[in-house]
């Protein structure tokens, strides 16, 4: 007989025993706070069952059985033995993924964190709780929906200026620059023959004076 034989007896027989109490004991009842659940990949959702509590109640006595059921396996979830956490009887698909919240649990509600969901977490998750006081259980769905890629934002791009433009400014400031040489060069030959011109003059005018005076 296959382990996977054996598991589908045990919830067989656990899913008949808890039809048959519930029948009688219908003081004892697990309701769930939404009986639909809808998500995205990679996020994270809580799943959440509430049942009857009693003051006096045995914290040994608490049984907790909750699976996922799809159309071609089911997967245990989340497993209490009188009162006690059974993580290895949790699935492979859901190692390390699932956070129980301690504190409710104290209060009589199953709060189930699932993190980092994937599309094959989609189907019937049931949970069945056991008390010393009766049992019951309850249902609800959930459905994964791929992750929707999100364009990615593009930085702005600085377009460069034009080859030609940047010619076209290269060719006028090379312009500009001769036109300031050619400018400057005209500027000195002209103070140079200022000079040289008011020299002359300043000859003549001394010859002049030197042949008056004999």
């Amino acid at each position: 007989m296959t382990q996977d034989t054996k598991r589908e007896k045990i919830i067989c027989r656990i899913l008949l025993l808890i039809s048959l109490t519930s029948c009688v004991c219908g003081t004892f009842v697990v309701k769930v706070t939404q009986t639909s659940y809808q998500a995205e990949e990679n996020d994270t959702i809580t799943l959440e069952w509430m049942f009857t509590t009693k003051p006096d109640s045995s914290s040994t006595s608490l049984y907790i059985f909750c699976q996922l059921f799809t159309d071609v396996k089911s997967l245990i979830l989340y497993h209490v033995h009188e009162g006690v956490e059974s993580p290895e009887s949790q699935d492979g698909q859901f190692a390390g993924r699932v956070q129980c919240d301690k504190d409710a649990l104290r209060e009589g509600r199953i709060r189930l964190h699932v993190s980092r969901l994937r599309t094959d977490d989609s189907g019937l998750y049931l949970c069945e709780v056991k008390t010393d006081y009766g049992e019951s259980s309850g249902r609800c769905r959930l459905n994964v929906t791929a992750a929707v890629d999100q364009p990615k934002t593009q930085k702005p791009t600085v377009r460069s200026q034009p080859e030609s433009g940047g010619r076209i400014s290269l060719y006028v400031g090379l312009t500009a620059a001769a036109v300031l040489t050619v400018c400057a060069g005209l500027y000195s030959a002209y103070r140079l023959c200022s000079k040289h011109h008011h020299r002359e003059n300043e000859v003549v005018y001394e010859a002049e004076n030197i042949d008056t005076a004999v």
